[in-house]
C-alpha cells in the first residue's frame, strides 16, 4: 500500500514557496497525501499582523505532519522587542506542538565528497546524527532589556534534559552505538546538571558508549575528525550552532534537513538553511534539503521507510548524475549548473 497521510503545508519566505512547491512534486511520486496551505513567519506577519496564528497552529496539530520551507528576511528584521519577527513562529510551533527534539543528519553524499570546504580524507565516512534539545536553555528564558544592558536567563530541568538524552541513546543505540554529549560544564551551573542526568540516564543503555565533550572542543573536532562522531546530544543552543557548523561538512547548507519531534502528535520537517531572500524567486535554490526533509518526514513522521529510503537514493543518484545547483558546483562552469526545477526533475526521473 502507497504512503498516505494528511499534511500542512507552511512555505513561509524567501525560497520557501519555491523549495515546498518542489517538496510536494516529490511527495506524489511516492505516495497519496492530502495537503493544506498556511501562512507562517513574514508571510503571516504580512497577511495577519503575527507570525503564527492560532488557527495554523490548531490545523498543524490536526494534519499529519507538517512540512515547513523556511522564515524570515530583512523586510522584517527589527530590535525592537515589541515588534513582530518571522522566528517567533518557529519556537511558538515547537511550543505549541510539544516539540521537544531536533534531528538533523549530517552525511555527506558520495558525489559531494569534492565539494566539502574539507580534504576528502577527513570527511570520507561521516555519518552523523546531530540530537538538539528545542524547548529549553537561553532561547526560552526570561528577557530583559533595559537602555545599556540585557539578559537572557538559561534553565534546564531535569526532565527536559532526561527525555532529550534517552532520544540521544536511542538513536545511537540503533546506529553505530556511540553517543557524544556536549555541554560546558567547566563553566555553566545548567551544563553540570545536564552532564550528571546524561550520566544517570547512561545506566539504561549500558550497550551505547558515552563520551562527555566541551562544546569548544566538539566544535573543533567537528572538522579535524568529523568520522569520530556516530551520535551527538546537546542543548538548544549549542545544537542550533555545532549542527549549522556540520551542516558545511557536506559542502552546503542545502544539503541538510531535519526534524522536529515529540511524544506524540505531528512532527515539523523542514530543510536547515535559512530563507536566502537574496535568490527568492530567482528559480536558483537547491530544493536537495527540502527532499532529505520529505525522506524524515516519510519515515519519521508517517513511518513509511521504504518510501522515504526511495527519496533519499533518488537525491544520490541525481547528484551521481552530475546534477549540482549553484551552491554545489564549487568552480564548475556555469553551463553545469541546473536550478530548482532541474534539480527536481532530476531527483523525480529517478523515482
Amino acid at each position: 500500500m502507497a504512503a498516505s497521510g494528511h499534511i500542512a503545508l507552511l512555505p513561509g519566505d524567501g525560497i520557501g514557496p519555491e523549495i515546498v512547491s518542489a517538496a510536494v512534486k516529490v511527495l506524489d511520486a511516492v505516495g497519496d497525501f492530502t495537503y493544506e496551505e498556511h501562512p507562517v513567519g513574514g508571510a503571516s506577519i504580512d497577511e495577519l499582523g503575527i507570525p503564527l496564528a492560532d488557527e495554523v497552529l490548531e490545523k498543524c496539530r490536526e494534519a499529519d505532519a507538517v512540512l515547513l520551507g523556511a522564515v524570515g528576511g530583512p523586510k522584517w528584521d527589527t530590535t525592537d522587542p515589541d515588534k513582530p519577527r518571522p522566528e517567533q513562529a518557529l519556537l511558538g510551533l515547537r511550543k505549541g506542538l510539544g516539540l521537544f527534539a531536533n534531528l538533523r543528519p549530517v552525511r555527506p553524499s558520495p558525489a559531494l565528497v569534492d565539494a566539502s570546504p574539507l580534504r576528502p580524507e577527513i570527511i570520507q565516512g561521516t555519518d552523523i546524527l546531530v540530537v538538539r534539545e528545542l524547548t529549553g536553555g537561553i532561547y526560552f528564558g526570561e528577557k530583559k532589556r533595559e537602555t545599556d544592558s540585557a539578559s537572557d536567563l538559561c534553565i534546564y530541568t531535569r526532565e527536559e534534559i532526561e527525555r532529550i538524552a534517552r532520544i540521544g541513546f536511542e538513536s545511537a543505540g540503533r546506529r553505530d552505538g556511540r553517543l557524544a554529549s556536549v555541554d560546558k560544564a567547566n563553566v555553566l551551573e545548567t551544563s553540570r546538571l545536564w552532564r550528571e542526568v546524561v550520566t544517570d540516564v547512561h545506566g539504561d543503555y549500558p550497550d551505547v558508549a558515552l563520551d562527555h565533550m566541551l562544546v569548544d572542543n566538539a566544535a573543533m573536532q567537528l572538522v579535524s575528525g568529523p568520522s569520530r562522531f556516530d551520535v551527538i546530544v546537546t542543548e538548544n543552543m549549542f545544537g542550533d550552532i555545532l549542527s549549522d557548523e556540520a551542516a558545511m561538512l557536506t559542502g552546503s547548507l542545502g544539503m541538510l534537513p531535519s526534524a522536529s519531534l515529540g511524544e506524540s502528535g505531528p512532527g515539523v520537517f523542514e530543510p536547515v538553511h535559512g530563507s536566502a531572500p537574496d535568490i527568492a524567486g530567482t528559480g536558483t535554490a537547491n530544493p536537495l534539503a527540502t527532499f532529505l526533509s520529505v525522506g524524515m518526514l516519510l519515515r519519521d513522521g508517517l513511518g513509511a521507510d521504504e518510501e522515504a529510503t526511495r527519496v533519499e537514493a533518488a537525491v544520490d543518484k541525481a547528484l551521481e548524475s552530475g546534477a549540482r545547483t549553484a551552491d554545489l558546483a564549487g568552480g564548475r562552469e556555469a553551463e553545469g549548473i541546473v536550478g530548482t526545477d532541474e534539480m527536481t526533475e532530476a531527483v523525480l526521473s529517478v523515482l
